[in-house]
């Protein structure tokens, strides 16, 4: 089944849900190199009069220079399925394995972005800002115990410039 672009406004699904249960897999880079991972911390939303999705994205992760040197990234979804698939880009490094060969998942290159042609929703974004979480902002001490060995997140912010759906 192939893909079809509808208007951000027309998403279905919980964002929250989408993201946090369901899981998705952010992608970075061209045909010449390319990484994806399995997140679960994101959201979607308005920002500076733009339609956003905002992921996280640990330094030491294989697809954090990825997304570091692209102007575009892409989130996956599947709906909750391919669950199977989802934890194993979320547990090897793209630097020891193709993972998406050994998740069975095949590579869609769009332009300047790739996505997963298994997904049944995909987000492309334009990068548009990013933030390093610095854990002076934490109002709630409880949040520090994710980051255990001081790993935080960096924050990456992209304009949603497609929607596909199947």
């Amino acid at each position: 089944m192939s893909f079809k672009e509808i208007s951000v406004k027309e998403l279905s699904g919980n964002p929250v849900e989408m993201i946090s249960r369901d899981w998705a897999l952010v992608s970075a880079g061209d045909r010449g190199a390319w990484n994806t991972m399995t997140v679960s911390w994101g959201g979607v939303g308005e920002l500076w009069n733009r339609d956003v999705a905002f992921i996280f994205i640990r330094p030491q992760r294989y697809t954090y220079g990825f997304i570091e040197n692209s102007d575009y990234f892409t989130l996956s979804f599947f709906g909750g399925k391919n669950r199977e698939a989802l934890a194993l880009c979320g547990k090897v490094s793209g630097r020891d394995v193709n993972k998406a060969e050994k998740a069975g998942l095949t590579p869609v290159f769009d332009g300047n972005s790739v996505y997963i042609a298994e997904a049944e929703t995909v987000i492309v974004c334009r990068k548009i800002a990013f933030q390093d979480i610095d854990p002076k902002g934490f109002l709630d001490d409880k949040i520090n115990t994710n980051y255990t060995g001081g790993d935080y997140h960096r924050m990456y912010v992209g304009e949603i410039i497609k929607v596909l759906t199947k």
